[in-house]
């Protein structure tokens, strides 16, 4: 087995984002609609407007985003917040009006953090 970098962590990260988006919407319980549907014709769907297609996310997605946020609990809340903004693709600007440093004090810290979850799931396969 390969060990794990801080670059792979971000990268599952990254992924683990991706899939939370591609998740279903949560919806209420005990709603439902009485009206008929529709039958358009088919000159009617040519006219629609076009929806963005969304992929479903995969089961095996779901598992390693699973595992993922389970890696979470190793770190403090402020890493937490920054590694996963960061995974989202928040600007580094705006990371670092929250945390009221520099961008490379928050640079350093998101990558210290990386590399504690990096080392202890290298630990953990030994």
């Amino acid at each position: 087995m390969e060990k794990w970098t801080a670059r792979m962590v971000a990268d599952r990260l990254e992924e683990s984002v991706r899939t939370l988006r591609r998740l279903p919407p949560v919806k209420v319980q005990g709603y439902f609609n009485l009206w008929p549907t529709i039958k358009y014709t088919d000159m009617e769907v040519l006219q629609m407007e076009k929806l963005p297609m969304r992929l479903r996310a995969l089961p095996d997605a779901i598992d390693r985003m699973e595992e993922t946020l389970g890696w979470m609990t190793w770190l403090e809340v402020e890493e937490r917040k920054l590694v996963w903004k960061r995974a989202a693709r928040v600007r580094w600007k705006t990371l670092c009006w929250e945390l009221g440093c520099d961008r490379t004090t928050a640079w350093r810290k998101w990558v210290i953090a990386l590399t504690k979850i990096s080392v202890r799931l290298n630990s953990r396969k030994n």
